[in-house]
């Protein structure tokens, strides 16, 4: 009989649609990584069915971790030390054999000899979600036991030590501690979140955590452990400890979860205390593909052909923390091949990206952005990519770059595109280098979409309908969801974020009203008599689609943006 590939599997379980199978193959080759891997990046799966299919693919059975505990007997079985390094968790033992849970089906017969050897017995192996794994080994392993315990074994140390009212006594090096932010930590890397928030209140030291974009806040830490808990967070970082009343940066790098994390740290001090946020960097899901940013079909065929211009700026826009560095990275990285030289202007480089030059700006030597850019144009690049503008001297070095034969890449802080073009004139640029050297601006926000595993189909109120600006009869043909919450999700309804964009292309007309220096308002209307489609129309067609809700789009929208139909 002959072996099913993964992705017939996954056409036969219902999980993949026949007619996307060549787009997941296309995106797998073009990117050098496995069908399984390509489905879960391009959002088609999710990563069950994908690891059940992995499991009939190779014949293994599955083992399904979620929420699942086991048994002391079988843990011990198994050392720490050896669970943690060759990431299995055990799962039975029956008949002298003891089965393991694997996620990479590849290392099956390495890891099976490797076991029966440090574990003198048979062993066998069962596939399960790199997700469910890692929680399972970081619940019975890693941190062994839950925060509450965690806390109480901190505070137990900190009462044998100095008693009560003495924060400093229990130390930033002592076990406890130490267990305290790592599981501080990792809890954050498996929730998905983008940053840590640590935050000395009167009574408590309050943590959240930012997952999809919004902060959700955790159980706080006890007033009396602040001091060390922000020790050991600066030690981490290499901050200065003695330091606490300027504000400080810091950088740690940490391998959690089988993969190496970078964390960007700050120490704002506050009137309770320093405020810490630990920014986490994590390559692996950062440097995305363009397919994955959420663009509609016809949106990311305009951009894929202007990206390919040798010549002209191409900014984004949008407030911080939309997602504009990612999408420059995914366009950097579908330029980036051996003929193309780019080199690139950051403060800081959050990622480094093989085969292209990354400068970072150092205030504190005189390496400016401007003092970069000069130093570039003698470098004979193609591509230029300038991590943001904001201020006139940085804007004349890009527009001149680009008006000398480069392509330039860059962000600018402005709440739409068509405000990029007055923006710009605003801190200096004249209008006609303005009007000659931009080739298109586009604006982006990150939306939540919604889990694909527990939204529900919903029909749509006249309120709702006014609220987005259409009538119902636009509405149809559309499938919109609403949110529902599951422990895929943790409750939430809402798993990731994809972009909602507006992409403005430069026409004669458009360039003429910036030479003349034409209000955002008419340069908008005009974009949009062209062909614009604008950040709520982008919205509203991904509401229709099921990706996401009317409450996600008017969250970071304004409802008046929305132009009713008549």
């Amino acid at each position: 009989m002959e072996k099913l590939s993964v992705g017939q599997i996954l056409v036969r379980m219902g999980a993949l649609p026949s007619d996307q199978t060549t787009k997941v193959l296309d995106f797998a080759r073009s990117n050098n990584i496995r069908f399984g891997e390509a489905c879960l990046q391009l959002s088609l799966c999710s990563e069950e069915q994908v690891y059940r299919a992995l499991a009939k693919h190779y014949q293994l059975p599955f083992a399904n971790l979620a929420g699942k505990t086991i048994p002391t007997e079988l843990v011990d079985l198994v050392p720490k030390e050896v669970a943690v390094e060759h990431r299995i968790v055990p799962v039975a033992a029956r008949d002298g054999q003891l089965t393991v849970a694997i996620c990479d089906p590849t290392d099956f017969f390495v890891i099976q000899d490797n076991l029966r050897f440090l574990l003198n017995r048979e062993v066998g192996c069962a596939l399960a979600t790199p997700q469910a794994l890692d929680e399972a080994l970081d619940h019975h392993y890693r941190l062994a036991g839950d925060l509450s315990s965690v806390i109480g074994e901190a505070e137990a140390v900190q009462a044998q030590a100095g008693g009560p009212g003495q924060e400093e006594s229990l130390d930033a090096n002592d076990a406890p501690i130490i267990k305290l932010v790592t599981h501080l930590i990792s809890t954050a890397i498996k929730d998905r979140a983008s940053d840590i928030h640590v935050e000395p209140m009167a009574d408590r030291v309050r943590v959240r955590v930012r997952i999809d974009g919004v902060c959700i806040e955790r159980e706080p830490y006890p007033k009396k452990l602040q001091g060390p808990i922000l020790s050991r967070i600066k030690i981490m970082s290499r901050m200065d400890m003695a330091e606490k009343r300027r504000p400080q940066d810091g950088r740690i790098m940490m391998k959690i979860h089988g993969r190496e994390i970078d964390f960007r740290v700050s120490a704002l001090p506050a009137t309770n205390g320093e405020s810490m946020v630990l920014r986490i960097l994590d390559k692996e899901k950062a440097l995305v593909d363009l397919e994955a940013l959420g663009f509609h079909e016809a949106d990311f065929m305009r951009f894929e052909r202007i990206i390919k211009r040798p010549t002209g700026i191409f900014l984004v826009t949008g407030p911080t923390g939309s997602g504009k560095t990612t999408t420059l990275y995914a366009a950097l990285k579908k330029l980036n091949r051996p003929d193309v030289k780019i080199i690139t202007a950051e403060n800081p480089v959050e990622y480094c990206i093989a085969g292209i030059n990354q400068a970072e700006v150092r205030h504190d030597i005189g390496m400016t952005f401007q003092r970069i850019l000069r130093a570039m144009m003698r470098q004979a690049p193609n591509i230029i990519l300038v991590g943001e503008i904001r201020d006139r001297e940085t804007a004349d070095i890009a527009i001149q770059a680009a008006l000398t034969g480069h392509l330039v890449f860059s962000t600018l802080h402005t709440n739409d595109a068509p405000s990029a073009i007055t923006r710009l004139v605003d801190i200096g640029v004249k209008p006609f280098l303005v009007a000659s050297a931009i080739m298109a601006v586009m604006g982006q926000r990150l939306v939540r979409i919604l889990c694909p595993k527990c939204r529900e189909p919903c029909e749509l109120t006249d309120v709702e309908l006014k609220q987005i600006g259409i009538t119902r009869q636009q509405a149809e043909g559309g499938t919109p969801y609403r949110a529902v919450g599951c422990g895929e999700c943790n409750f939430s309804g809402y798993r990731g974020r994809k972009g909602i964009f507006e992409l403005m292309e430069m026409s004669p007309d458009l360039r003429e009203m910036a030479f003349h220096k034409r209000p955002t308002m008419e340069i908008r209307a005009k974009s949009r008599s062209e062909g614009m489609v604008t950040l709520q129309e982008d919205g509203v067609r991904k509401i229709l689609s099921g990706m996401t809700t009317i409450e996600e789009i008017l969250r970071v929208t304004h409802s008046s943006e929305f132009v009713t139909t008549t």
